[in-house]
């Protein structure tokens, strides 16, 4: 019978005593032990970690995002695709885990649900700054958040910044001639269809290879976008799954407001172009 395998004689270090473990890098003892269930109900825990690593994945997301904001504001094109392609599989990875609650059935809910008081994802600040980084940007989404005041600063803040669909179209005026008034808009207010932009950015698709980097950007924001629909639609299939037709534990209107969320588009402009190609 041979002996069992020892990693340390392989040079693995086995004594942590005083050297940082994973565990101490990743701060799990904070992270295992922040999920707390109210009620007895089993699927609590999976709702409850659902949301949280949900959350996680969207702090990622706004670190990309705002990293690729800052690259596009100061021109530097390139790296910034890298941060577009890597929020778009962040996505992917969201729209995974309504895979894993839709396993909860309508039943297994209904045992907790009570326990939600008026906690809802509406209330999510992290996911209100993704829409309003990316464009759908509506004041009155803060008033949510009221209670916390620097979180409503913080929110209120992003809506003075630019757009990051707002700096791709400072690169494009600076590489096709736009009217007067075409990059001006309304900073507080959601991305609108304009018909000037969506010539210039026709331009770019007539031609790729002259504006390649502009063609490949739009592209990544289209990606983008196409990966943040599906969470949405994702979203939508599973609280009609199992919650039906109810209201929001937010007060919202459940199903039906997240299928009007269905129809908001982040850049209007890179979807309409192309039924003029």
């Amino acid at each position: 019978m041979t002996d069992p395998y020892d990693p340390a004689k392989d040079g693995a270090e086995m004594s942590f005593d005083a050297r940082m473990s994973y565990g101490d890098y990743l701060r799990l003892d904070a992270i295992l032990t922040a999920q707390h269930p109210i009620s007895d109900a089993p699927d609590e825990m999976l709702f409850i970690i659902q949301h949280q690593t949900s959350e996680l994945w969207m702090r990622l997301a706004l670190h990309e995002l705002h990293a690729a904001r800052a690259e596009l504001s100061s021109g530097d094109i390139r790296p910034a695709f890298k941060r577009l392609t890597r929020t778009a599989r962040i996505f992917e990875q969201l729209n995974g885990a309504w895979d894993v609650l839709r396993t909860m059935t309508p039943a297994d809910y209904t045992t907790f649900r009570k326990t939600l008081g008026q906690s809802s994802g509406f209330q999510s600040w992290q996911y209100r700054e993704i829409e309003f980084l990316l464009g759908n940007r509506n004041p009155a989404m803060i008033r949510p958040h009221d209670h916390r005041p620097e979180i409503a600063a913080k929110l209120a803040a992003e809506l003075d910044r630019p757009s990051l669909y707002d700096c791709a179209v400072v690169l494009l005026a600076d590489r096709i001639a736009l009217p007067q008034g075409a990059r001006d808009r309304d900073r507080h207010a959601p991305h609108a269809p304009n018909d000037a932009l969506q010539q210039a950015w026709a331009e770019v698709y007539r031609d790729p290879a002259t504006h390649w980097d502009l063609y490949e950007l739009a592209e990544k924001l289209v990606d983008l976008e196409d990966y943040f629909r599906r969470w949405r639609f994702n979203h939508v299939t599973t609280v009609e799954r199992v919650i039906g037709l109810k209201r929001g534990t937010g007060g919202t209107s459940g199903a039906a407001y997240l299928k009007r969320m269905l129809a908001v588009e982040l850049f209007p402009d890179l979807w309409h172009l192309r039924t003029a190609l």
